[in-house]
């Protein structure tokens, strides 16, 4: 096997995966950057859920916000809902395992809060209780997905956002939500700071 050729072979193909998706995204893209910085201007905050590599991509993201992206500015209202162990554990014991970021959007979100809701399959049961949770609460739902945006893109409602990454890998999927993630960051510091010269 020639590795740096398969290696090369990675990098091309996320290349064209994320050329690929800029149609489908950009302004769905823009449109989610709209509603959270609209949200956080309001005093509203952003939830963000997900499972393994999705939760790590909402920690990202609420670090972004509540630090710095690539410019100085004040912190910005973000909580990712997969870091509370404690939370977590307790939810699934004592109810399920479906129902542990459900409860976490029932108990801190509020009416004018924006969910960013993540699944690369778009199938996720806990991440589509959360959804639920969020509509029941009047919770604006952001959902990047992939694979053609599964349950998930069926189950959301007018005003909400759809980030579906228009490929069936999970690899390149993950790959270009981290993109969409950054793009978002990106957008919101322009919309609050002013595009940088």
């Amino acid at each position: 096997m020639d590795l740096i050729a398969h290696i090369a072979q990675q990098f091309e193909d996320s290349a064209n995966a994320k050329i690929a998706a800029v149609d489908a995204m950009a302004a769905p893209i823009a449109g989610a950057i709209e509603a959270m910085t609209h949200t956080l201007m309001n005093g509203g905050k952003i939830l963000a859920c997900g499972n393994g590599g999705s939760a790590a991509d909402c920690q990202h993201f609420a670090a972004e916000l509540i630090g710095r992206f690539e410019r100085e500015r004040p912190e910005l209202a973000a909580v990712a809902l997969t870091t509370d162990t404690s939370a977590i554990t307790a939810i699934a014991n004592d109810y399920s395992y479906e129902q542990i970021f459900a409860k976490q959007v029932r108990g801190l979100g509020q009416a004018g809060d924006v969910l960013l809701a993540i699944s690369t399959s778009g199938n996720s049961g806990n991440v589509m209780a959360a959804i639920e949770a969020a509509h029941q609460r009047d919770i604006r739902v952001v959902a990047l997905t992939g694979k053609g945006g599964g349950k998930i893109g069926a189950m959301l409602r007018d005003g909400d956002v759809h980030l579906c990454v228009p490929h069936d890998r999970t690899a390149r999927i993950q790959e270009v939500h981290i993109l969409a993630i950054h793009c978002i960051c990106d957008g919101i510091d322009c919309l609050l700071l002013g595009s940088e010269a």
